[in-house]
């Protein structure tokens, strides 16, 4: 039964992709008996956390049983103070008779000390339930955490013989509209989205979300010698844009200039910047020197590549797929494929 509750449990946490970060998504039910009596999980940064959420669903003529009650949890509750106070406390608080859990959480300000605190109160904890679905779902925490840079995705969308863009560079509409929708979805379920200079310049993409409801990301883009053009969409002021390169560090309204050194590699500088900023995940949409560039260096996670029936016979070649196979699905006309590194 543990796992079908915390099957549950992780659906809750799910549902906070792209209004929680730089927090993890996390999911709470609890259970008397064989029965669910509150359910929660964490909704917007800043507000309350799963387990409050999930002991305020309660009906009050149930608020009694928690004594004898078990909380499923996908990640261990808190113990530390900061935008909301302390989740193992309140389990404390109101006498949980058993704690049920994912995975450990990985941040320093917790790591173990939620459930010591659990286990000190006398509240019996388990860990380890579906641990492998739990570290999927909050893939961008654990990387963030543990590897000390964002989660990152490489996307893009390729003929059925290999290439991206036409000749020269000259963009073309590779993927079907079902495909655009899904990407813009994507746009809102991550931080930052980030494309190189010459995708900036060729293509001059807005990088917002327009096709679905949302929150836009941080734009990103590489311009190492400030030579893109100051009317480009990028530089439009609608959203925050940070602007890399070699020459020097300002903000303007919303766009921030970030100067890196000239004799350290580019990506692990900027990686590192956007980590001091929490910017827990980037969404990397080409072009293909920057896509290439990530994958040399070994500092991405996921490749996102769509397939469309479409042929060019000559143009900007795709890059080479790496990875492990995840997922394959058809999206309108286009196939979907997710490659996944495993380290």
């Amino acid at each position: 039964m543990n796992e079908q509750y915390m099957r549950r449990a992780l659906e809750l946490a799910a549902l906070g992709r792209g209004h929680v970060s730089p927090n993890p998504m996390v999911g709470c039910v609890i259970v008397h008996g064989d029965r669910i009596i509150g359910e929660g999980w964490h909704e917007r940064y800043g507000q309350a956390h799963a387990e409050r959420n999930a002991i305020r669903s309660l009906r009050p003529e149930d608020e009694p049983l928690l004594t004898d009650s078990t909380a499923y949890v996908t990640l261990e509750p808190c113990s530390h103070y900061g935008k909301q106070p302390p989740c193992a406390d309140l389990l404390i608080e109101k006498k949980i008779g058993r704690v049920v859990c994912c995975n450990d959480d990985p941040n320093p300000l917790v790591g173990g000390r939620g459930f010591d605190k659990l286990r000190a109160a006398g509240i019996p904890v388990e860990t380890g339930v579906l641990a492998e679905a739990g570290r999927r779902l909050n893939a961008r925490f654990f990387t963030f955490m543990e590897k000390q840079r964002p989660y990152v995705i490489l996307k893009w969308a390729e003929t059925t013989d290999g290439y991206l863009a036409g000749p020269g560079g000259t963009p073309v509409q590779i993927s079907g509209p079902l495909s655009q929708r899904l990407v813009h979805r994507w746009r809102t379920e991550e931080d930052a989205i980030m494309v190189g200079t010459n995708t900036a310049h060729t293509d001059n993409p807005r990088l917002n979300v327009r096709l679905v409801p949302g929150r836009n990301p941080i734009r990103i883009v590489i311009d190492r010698a400030l030579r893109l053009d100051a009317g480009l969409h990028l530089f439009d002021g609608s959203q925050p844009t940070l602007r890399y390169n070699l020459i020097k560090t300002e903000t303007v309204g919303q766009t921030t200039l970030v100067q890196l050194t000239a004799d350290e590699p580019v990506l692990p500088q900027l990686l590192a910047d956007l980590r001091q900023r929490s910017v827990q995940s980037v969404l990397v949409e080409g072009g293909t020197t920057l896509l290439n560039a990530f994958i040399d260096a070994g500092l991405w996670d996921e490749m996102r590549v769509f397939r469309s029936p479409m042929l060019l016979g000559a143009g900007i070649e795709a890059p080479t797929v790496r990875g492990t196979l995840y997922d394959r699905e058809r999206v309108g006309d286009d196939e979907l494929t997710t490659y996944r590194r495993l380290d």
